[in-house]
């Protein structure tokens, strides 16, 4: 079997969808990850097989390591080995420092740092059968720039990017590329739970030096730059998709 697989998580809309197409228009069999959603999976899941690409559907919350695990076994079930990991899916609680509690902290870097940690751990043993793979993770400049109410997220994020570092080097052994792209303001869905959205994306629409506000499209190059041969040297790097913003002080 030679046919190449992809697992993307979060992958019922959003930068998580336009990815799982993406890498199915350039051939890759897929694996979708969804936790809510099961309606938006099936749709993506149609777009997919008229491609002409296999899909498999898995539901996990992958800030459960217990789902993570039973997720990577359902994969190498169906396909028997895996190429590509995207880490997408994410979550987390909008408040001011003062107003977050325990069970915020626990939920956020479950979801957006620990997964990183045990759905690489995984995808490795499965990558390694086949000679390698490239694993990459969606961050966001709240890990390096301080925005309002994403305290805990951004801890996350940069938790996300440092563990990126880590895994760049001692999956590098393996054949095992991993890298990040970190995006500024896109306005995709889960942007609808910030209490500041219309401030966040109208600063973004005045301020960014390129003109123009982050697009799905644009991360998602991004992404499948990383995932392709040419980017072979670049290890443990978080690329900065945000046409310019966090330049400005």
């Amino acid at each position: 079997m030679t046919q190449k697989v992809a697992l993307i998580t979060g992958s019922s809309r959003g930068i998580g969808k336009a990815t799982a197409l993406r890498l199915a228009e350039a051939g890759y069999d897929i694996v979708i990850n969804y936790a809510r959603s099961k309606k938006s999976a099936l749709e993506v899941a149609e777009q997919i097989e008229a491609l002409g690409r296999k899909v498999l559907i898995v539901k996990a919350n992958v800030g459960d390591v217990a789902k993570i695990k039973d997720m990577f076994a359902q994969i190498d079930q169906e396909y028997g080995r895996l190429d590509i990991f995207v880490n997408n899916a994410a979550s987390g609680v909008q408040r001011p420092v003062m107003e977050l509690e325990e069970s915020h902290w626990d939920w956020t870097l479950n979801i957006n740092s620990k997964a990183l940690l045990f759905c690489a751990q995984e995808a490795s043993k499965l990558m390694e059968r086949n000679g390698g793979g490239k694993i990459v993770s969606i961050s966001s400049l709240g890990s390096i720039r301080y925005l309002e109410n994403y305290t805990v997220v951004g801890v996350s994020k940069a938790a996300l990017e440092a563990l990126t570092r880590y895994l760049a080097v001692e999956l590098a052994p393996k054949n095992i590329i991993v890298n990040a792209v970190s995006g500024g303001a896109v306005d995709t869905e889960a942007l609808k739970h910030f209490p500041n959205r219309e401030e966040l994306l109208q600063e973004a629409r005045a301020k960014t030096p390129a003109g123009r506000m982050v697009e799905i499209d644009d991360m998602v190059n991004s992404v499948m730059f990383l995932l392709s041969d040419e980017s072979s040297m670049i290890r443990g790097q978080t690329i900065i998709v945000d046409g310019g913003i966090s330049l400005l002080v």
